[in-house]
């Protein structure tokens, strides 16, 4: 008598079963096959400065490396770059942190999987402002608790109103996410936007995380301000940020949260059990990064932001589709509506088509259907190449 056999999805959790992969690391992989087969292919869907690290901070890291400094270190990072991120969150944003107040992860997203695991669990409501990252819907399934699409609309520039905050908080709900400047959208939170949020979490004693990844990439003077500096707040809120974009580190993997002890020392235990902690000589490489010249991130924006103003025009170009120029972060989140396709047919079409890899906007939750993401931190060259094969697919005004 033979044994029935399971099929493999049936040895899966289903938290695992059921999520999605990164659809922009699936744009990646689907332009990288093209180009295996010797296609000419655009890759504008991912979030990879187009600049390399700069030489003092790849020195720090290769002198650390050839130092020695290749072994196991303290878990939840290093002291020189715990006191360099207190230092910076000190000076840019104005948070008084001790060194035992913060955990250095192998990249920002680590840092935020690691708070939804010490967060949520089955039972627990949180609230994503959507169009949101890709990554943060499936982090709370993923953890057992559900997700509160909070969908904010293009037609009022993505804004944020406590009307609309209050309209989706439930008796269950214990945290909501928030991103600026956004990834997809570019928005900068205002003033305003700050008022609702902290007035709900106030008043429904809620926690914040925050992930402020991009703030150092900001447009026409506008000012980004971290939400844990509102009277009140520090207590309640979670501060994620790291050095992937802002210094041109994405393959480093050095990210950090910052938050009460009460909250860090939870995450800890997370951070413990399955990372053990960031590599060592890119710490040594991160604390070079904040401790010593801060110029080229400056060069950097001044790039980028001839870029976005560039693709603004290149896009707006393009029958049916509206694209005023982001106010921060690398994306351009195009308005396609008026192409009568959704964004998953345009971004197929794109791609197959015009050779150009962009991201459908519902991947960005349900609030960013009739959208595409368009990176901009490539270079010039690369996108008029893909302005000009889209608008001949596309057809121009």
């Amino acid at each position: 008598m033979h044994a029935t056999h399971r099929a493999p999805s049936e040895f899966l959790a289903g938290r695992v079963r059921d999520a999605s992969p990164s659809p922009t690391i699936a744009v990646s992989d689907k332009a990288r096959v093209l180009r295996a087969q010797g296609i000419d292919v655009v890759d504008l869907g991912g979030g990879d400065p187009d600049f390399i690290t700069p030489e003092h901070v790849r020195k720090a890291a290769a002198d650390a490396m050839n130092a020695g400094d290749t072994h196991y270190v303290a878990a939840n990072g290093t002291l020189p770059l715990k006191k360099a991120i207190a230092a910076k969150l000190k000076s840019d944003n104005g948070l008084t942190y001790d060194p035992s107040e913060i955990i250095v992860t192998p990249g920002g997203k680590q840092a935020l999987f690691e708070a939804v695991m010490a967060l949520v669990e089955p039972g627990v409501d949180v609230m994503i402002l959507e169009p949101a990252w890709v990554s943060y819907a499936p982090m709370v399934e993923m953890a057992g608790g559900n997700v509160v699409h909070v969908g904010l609309t293009p037609d009022g520039n993505w804004r944020i109103t406590r009307d609309l905050l209050e309209a989706h908080v439930t008796p269950a709900t214990r945290a909501i996410m928030v991103n600026s400047p956004n990834n997809p959208t570019g928005r900068v939170l205002e003033e305003s936007e700050f008022e609702a949020i902290v007035g709900l979490v106030k008043d429904h004693d809620l926690i914040i995380l925050t992930d402020e990844m991009y703030e150092k990439i900001i447009y026409d003077g506008r000012v980004h301000r971290s939400l844990a500096s509102w009277p009140g707040m520090w207590e309640r809120t979670l501060t994620f940020n790291g050095l992937s974009k802002a210094y041109a580190m994405t393959g480093w993997r050095v990210g950090y949260v910052a938050g009460p002890r009460s909250f860090i020392d939870e995450i800890a235990k997370v951070h413990s059990h399955s990372v053990t902690h960031a590599t060592s000589f890119a710490q040594a490489g991160a604390v070079a990064a904040l401790t010593g010249p801060q110029e080229f991130i400056g060069d950097m924006v001044s790039a980028w932001d001839r870029r976005r103003v560039a693709i603004s025009r290149g896009l707006s170009s393009i029958s049916g589709v509206e694209c005023p120029p982001t106010e921060g972060a690398f994306y351009a989140f195009a308005d396609i509506r008026g192409t009568g396709m959704d964004s998953m047919a345009f971004a197929d079409r794109a791609l197959q088509e015009a050779h150009v890899a962009v991201v459908p906007g519902v991947a960005f939750g349900n609030a960013g259907e009739g959208h595409i993401r368009i990176s901009f931190a490539t270079s010039d060259e690369q996108l008029e190449t893909a302005a000009e094969r889209l608008g001949s697919v596309f057809g121009r005004r």
